[in-house]
């Protein structure tokens, strides 16, 4: 299934046909930060918004969808971690509400793309390996993101990098290819469409903007972080990438004692990523983000990231293009 297409879409491109799309920039669906005015904003800007489910109950995922819809005209989409507790009712609703696009993540994709694609949604998968794009391919989904190490959400425990990633995963399949894990800006979406990705899935750029309903000492919080202040941690229960504080520390003193994924699940309870991202407990919350944010200075609209990133990302372009190497297979003729 394709969307209707969307004027003046980057030409050639296999996301933005697929999407509909003017931009292959997907602003990623973050828990308690990826709410319809997220979505809405990023899609009126050229790109596709994704809801965060995995924040969400059911009634509130819903509502979200409808503000959506009614916030913009243009392809928006839901993710959904496979591992969510009332995923019936979640599916349920996306396809009651006509999603036109779902992103899956965490779990086995074999067990909603096709009842997903029978009901007309556009089904991609989020992978941390070659071979779990391949199960991805082999369930039927139509994209896959392929997310390095240096992503702020669900990781994988390889610890392996977006930029040894992605050319591994377009070796091994040929479905339209979406890069994710420490992309901020036009540059970095040049270097990923140079190793053979189609599209972008940018999570932490997008958490620190206007309309992501992070909360504002949590988004400051994460604009004065530098390098190092990301740790991937939590390989026990779910890999996650969190900001070095006093719950962090509490988490790396479990780690280097062994602890059983039972007394992490223990230590992180029921909402501790609300308390940190949502409510702004910068101690006891657990504060996901992704390594890039120690780059990102500054807190703008959603539209004014899309709109620097395609702008940089054409300079970044043209500039490359002057730097060719004639490369010739004759030898040169040494002279005296």
């Amino acid at each position: 299934m394709k969307i209707n297409n969307y004027s003046e879409k980057m030409k050639d491109n296999r996301i933005t046909e697929l999407f509909g799309i003017r931009y292959p920039i997907i602003q990623a669906g973050m828990v308690w930060c990826s709410g319809w005015r997220l979505a809405s904003a990023v899609s009126n800007a050229g790109g596709l918004g994704l809801i965060g489910a995995g924040s969400m109950h059911p009634a509130t995922l819903q509502e979200h969808i409808q503000k959506c819809k009614a916030a913009t005209p243009l392809p928006y989409g839901v993710n959904i971690p496979l591992m969510y507790p009332q995923i019936e009712e979640i599916m349920a609703i996306v396809m009651e509400e006509k999603v036109p696009i779902v992103f899956t993540s965490a779990g086995n994709p074999a067990t909603w793309t096709a009842k997903l694609k029978e009901a007309g949604i556009i089904v991609v998968h989020v992978v941390s390996s070659s071979k779990f794009a391949l199960k991805a391919a082999s369930a039927g989904v139509d994209a896959v993101v392929a997310e390095g190490f240096e992503a702020g959400g669900h990781n994988g425990r390889e610890e392996t990098t977006t930029l040894t990633l992605i050319p591994q995963v377009r070796d091994s399949v040929d479905l339209p290819l979406i890069a994710a894990g420490g992309i901020a800006t036009g540059d970095a979406m040049a270097a990923v469409f140079a190793l053979g990705a189609e599209g972008v899935q940018v999570g932490t750029r997008f958490a620190l903007t206007e309309e992501s309903s992070a909360s504002d000492a949590f988004k400051q919080h994460c604009i004065a972080l530098n390098e190092g202040d990301t740790v991937l941690s939590l390989k026990k229960v779910s890999p996650t990438r969190l900001v070095k504080n006093d719950f962090f520390r509490q988490v790396a003193e479990l780690e280097e004692q062994g602890a059983s994924a039972e007394e992490f699940r223990a230590l992180l309870g029921r909402g501790r990523a609300k308390k940190g991202i949502f409510e702004g407990d910068l101690e006891e919350g657990e504060l996901e983000i992704g390594q890039i944010a120690s780059h990102i200075k500054q807190i703008l609209p959603a539209k004014e990231v899309v709109e620097e990133m395609v702008e940089q990302y054409n300079r970044t372009v043209e500039r490359l293009s002057r730097l060719a190497i004639n490369y010739q297979t004759d030898s040169p003729q040494l002279t005296h």
